[in-house]
Order: C-alpha cells, then structure tokens, then sequence
C-alpha cells in the first residue's frame, strides 16, 4: 500500500508522545497508524506515535479508563461512555460508523428467520463479567436484541434471556481489547442447546459460527434505518484526553486530519483495506468480506453529525436506563466541534 503525500505540519508544543488504542476492529485511525500517515505527520516534530497495546501493559490499562493524558482512542462505545460517566476527563471528537454484520444467530431447521419468531424463546445473555471491560459483551448483546425485536415492535421482555458465562472464564489470557480471534460468547451454548439465539457481530464471529454450526437467522445489517443498529461500535467514538486538547488543540486536529485522509484512501482501495481488517480482526478473509459488505470502504470519515450524536444518545440512554452507567451526562458537554472541523480545513488546504 502506498500512502498519499503529507505536507507539512505545524508546531505542537511540548508534548514528546501520542498514544493510540483501538480495539481490533475496523477504524479510521488505526487506518491512518497503518498507512504510515501518523508517523509521518508528526515525526517532523519529534513526536512519536505509539500504540497502547505495544508499550508498558501497565499503560494497557488505559485503553478502557482514559485516563492517561496524550492518549487518543477510536473503540467501543460501552467503555467510551462507562468511563465519561464516571467522570473520566475525556472529549468527544469524532463519531465513525462502520457496519460490521450484526446478527442473531440460531441453530439451522429451527424456523427463527424474522424478529417475531424470537418471541418466547432463549436469547443468550452474558454474565456481567470482571473488570476490565466488566459489563461490554452484556451490554452488546441487550442492545443487539433490542435492535432485533424493535424491527417487530417488540420489547426486550419478549424473549427469555439466559446468561452465558463471559468468555475470560473460559479463556485464559483473554483481554477485552485483545484479538478477536477467540469464541463468542453465546454461541458454544447455542450449539449445545442451552438458549436459542445469540447476538453476534464482526467477521471472527462469523467464522466461528461457520465452525460451530450456527446459522444467521436475523441480519440486522439488512434494514436501512441505522436506529436498529445502534450498539458499541455504530456508531464508534473517537475522544481525547481533555488536557491534551487542552494544551495541544492543534496536534488534535491534525490527528483527526490524517484520520479523514485515511478514509479517503479507504475510498479508493476497497480490496486493500479489506486485507487490513483481515490483520486487523483476525476474521479468515472470507469471513471480513461477508461482514463488510457494500461500499461499506466509503464510510469511514469520522464526523459529529447531529444524525450521529442523535444515535449516540440512544446509546447513552439505553446504557443508563439498564444500570450499566450509574450516572448520566449532557452530550452536548462531551463533545467538542472544532478540532474535526480544523482538521477538514487542514486536509482542504492540501
């Protein structure tokens, strides 16, 4: 792959390091660290781009609580919200949306094909697990049912949910922002007949299903309006510890301006950016392309839409309402506007 060109950058001040986490699953930013557009926006400066997950594992850590200055992370929207909640000194500065298969699956023959036939039966649930990352596979899989039952009018208490133990329990080493190739929660149940629909999504999923068994009843992806899949990564935050905005506003918006030329290339190259997801998911290339279906490539500008807030709000709301966060917060005070729109400058004055 060959990145586009880079001009060149602007002073930023004192700060020596930058910080990337993502979770392993298809983002701007972890586009733009591939393509070399990071590294050589800042090297000029001094300042070295690293990633969380390479470096000390005490600073691992971080990656769900934000709370290490210089750090930027593009994941999750359950740990992104948990920890603003708790009052963690993080800003909203962009919103991406990328669909990645969302879907129930189900045991073949047993005719659970539309979001009515779910009512009444076993939908798998899993336990609230241990920190780190205590309560996201849960929250993922209420969400998804939700998204699912809405398409029939239906509410959460119209199927039986079943919890399913987390898979740290089973899975020795597993980390929340580890890869992904490891077993879905839910789905060995599934097959062994213990619920009779799980949530899924991402194409490790798809592959592990493939292997189990299972088959997809309800795809989510297949219905237009977005509110249906409202979940932890659609849409996906991008924020910033609130002192490095503070102190380095300009090293922000150019963060966010490689991001958007990252997602411009992404524009251009579907074929190559689908090889990427396949290092970065862990999903069997056949897999990576039946969850990124579509033009699905053209998508990946991060932005601060009213649409998208509006969705992120539906998220805040359903993760406050079922006592995942035990504190609500004003959207409108987490979000800051100007370093994505500096950033859009910075890439039209290219």
């Amino acid at each position: 792959m060959t990145a586009p060109g880079r001009p060149p950058g602007t002073g930023t001040g004192t700060l020596d390091t930058i910080r990337l986490t993502r979770c392993p699953v298809p983002t701007a930013s972890g586009l733009a660290h591939r393509l070399g557009l990071l590294d050589a926006a800042f090297a000029p400066d001094g300042i070295r781009v690293a990633l969380l997950q390479d470096g000390d594992p005490e600073l691992a850590r971080h990656h769900l609580d934000h709370e290490l200055p210089g750090l930027f992370r593009e994941g999750g929207s359950v740990p992104a919200v948990l920890a603003r909640a708790k009052g963690a000194p993080t800003r909203l500065i962009g919103l991406t949306w990328i669909d990645e298969r969302q879907v129930i699956l189900v045991r073949p023959g047993e005719g659970l094909d539309t979001p009515q036939a779910l009512a009444g039966r076993r939908a798998a649930l899993p336990v609230h697990g241990p920190p780190p990352g205590d309560g996201v596979m849960r929250a993922m899989a209420l969400q998804g049912f939700r998204g699912a039952l809405a398409l029939a009018g239906l509410g959460l208490d119209a199927v039986r949910f079943t919890e399913v133990p987390d898979a740290r329990d089973t899975q020795p080493g597993w980390t929340v922002n580890g890869p992904l190739v490891r077993p879905w929660t839910g789905i060995d149940a599934l097959v062994r007949g213990e619920v009779d629909a799980v949530y899924a999504k991402g194409s490790a999923a798809l592959d592990h299903a493939a292997a189990a068994g299972a088959v997809i009843g309800i795809d989510l992806d297949d219905h237009d309006d977005p509110a249906f899949r409202v979940n932890n990564g659609t849409p996906r935050p991008i924020t910033v510890h609130e002192r490095t905005l503070d102190e380095h506003p300009g090293l922000v918006a150019r963060f966010l301006a490689e991001t958007l030329r990252a997602a411009d290339w992404a524009a251009g190259h579907r074929d190559e950016l689908l090889r990427v997801l396949h290092d970065e998911t862990g999903g069997t290339p056949e897999s990576v392309a039946a969850a990124h279906r579509g033009d699905f490539h053209r998508s990946l500008h991060p932005d601060l839409s009213d649409d998208r807030l509006t969705l992120l709000e539906q998220q805040k709301e359903f993760l406050v309402s079922h006592d995942f966060a035990a504190n609500g917060f004003a959207l409108d005070r987490w979000v800051a506007h100007e370093p994505l729109a500096r950033a859009h400058e910075l890439v039209a004055a290219r």
